[in-house]
């Protein structure tokens, strides 16, 4: 087999094994010999060169094990699954903790600062001094939902 052939070969090989991952390994290589014997019945081969290989006991032995290696890589990503989504909520957590340090440390906006002029104007509160982005930003959602609660409600 050349490079390619091989190649090709096993990608194949590794995505049956992928969406068949309740079927035994030495069935699903079974499946797959005797599909390719069809295929070559009826001149219409996935792969050619694969006429030679059907009945190379060699060959079954070496698809068996790649066969069994490429279960056992997808059993341990399904069984990391629950920690790698553990790590990212945790990175996610992380960056957000991150960016509100970030504003923090930074003057608030023009724009925050006319939003939040705008909202005491309108609902006749006394201004803060905002020294932050962060704070701009909280005060704002506070007085947009203390608000809302007040219209929704009738209060």
């Amino acid at each position: 087999m050349t490079k390619t052939q091989k190649s090709a070969l096993c990608g194949f090989l590794r995505a049956y094994v992928k969406k068949s991952p309740d079927i035994d390994i030495e069935k699903l290589l079974d499946s797959f010999l005797e599909d390719e014997r069809y295929y070559l019945e009826i001149n219409n081969p996935h792969f050619e060169f694969m006429e030679d290989y059907l009945e190379d006991e060699d060959f079954r032995r070496e698809a068996l094990s790649f066969m069994r290696e490429c279960r056992r890589y997808y059993d341990y990503k399904k069984a990391q699954e629950p920690l790698i989504q553990a790590q990212k909520a945790y990175e996610k957590k992380k960056r957000e903790f991150l960016k509100e340090v970030k504003m923090s440390h930074e003057q608030p906006t023009k724009k925050q600062l006319y939003y939040y002029d705008r909202l005491c104007k309108k609902y006749n509160l006394e201004k803060k001094e905002l020294s932050s982005k962060l704070e701009a930003r909280d005060e704002i959602d506070k007085i947009i939902n203390e608000h809302e609660k007040e219209n929704l409600y009738g209060i």
